[in-house]
């Protein structure tokens, strides 16, 4: 069966989803929903998700939406395929769940109205708000130093082996690396090796195609 799943290559949550299926090996098919145009907030794609947001995937008769929900679904799904992103004990997945709910609740809800601003509202013909994103910044700067703490003894974010704890950041990462603050990912030794490592796994090559960067 082969997933369908709604969204654009292109956008932070759509990639999430996109990721953790290379990464476990499961076939998909991308059914673009144009986010320039609004095509989430049609109607028919409300039925799929109905807060008009993307992505959302169908799965047989099997729908669901929210990225990280979906992640996690398939990554217990197909647990015994391709790279094991859950961990491999009760203790060991307690602690990727910790960095994957950091992700959610100090990095994201940071890097979200940075990204916004620096990256999509100028697409948009929008103000940036300089101002915002200096304070968010520097709150951010404050997170980074907790990775970097992290990753100077781990190789990634939850001990030795990639997990969905370094998968759920890298979208919305690759949004911070290509905007003119990157310096505050750079100049974090650790964190700057973590980036590069995950970066160069085949998984993200082939999504990094796929969506033409």
């Amino acid at each position: 069966m082969v997933v369908k799943v709604y969204g654009q290559v292109t956008a932070a949550c759509p990639q999430r989803v996109l990721l953790c299926l290379l990464e476990k090996e499961i076939n998909f098919e991308i059914v673009h929903i144009d986010l320039d145009t609004l095509e989430q907030k049609r109607p028919e794609h409300l039925l799929r998700q109905p807060f008009g947001q993307v992505p959302a995937i169908e799965d047989g008769d099997f729908k669901l939406f929210e990225s990280r929900a979906i992640a996690r679904y398939y990554a217990t799904k197909y647990a015994d395929q391709g790279t094991n992103l859950l961990g491999k004990s009760l203790e060991h997945r307690a602690i990727v769940d910790q960095w994957a709910d950091v992700e959610v609740g100090y990095f994201n809800v940071l890097l979200h109205p940075i990204v916004m601003n620096l990256v999509i509202k100028p697409r948009l013909g929008e103000e940036c708000d300089a101002a915002l994103v200096e304070e968010l910044k520097a709150k951010l700067e404050v997170v980074l130093d907790i990775y970097d703490n992290q990753l100077a003894s781990n190789r990634f974010l939850a001990g030795d082996e990639f997990t969905m704890a370094d998968l759920t950041h890298m979208p919305a990462m690759r949004y911070l690396m290509g905007t003119g603050i990157n310096r505050i990912v750079k100049d974090r030794v650790n964190m700057n090796r973590w980036w590069e490592e995950v970066t160069a796994r085949p998984a993200w090559k082939k999504l990094m195609k796929l969506a033409g960067f």
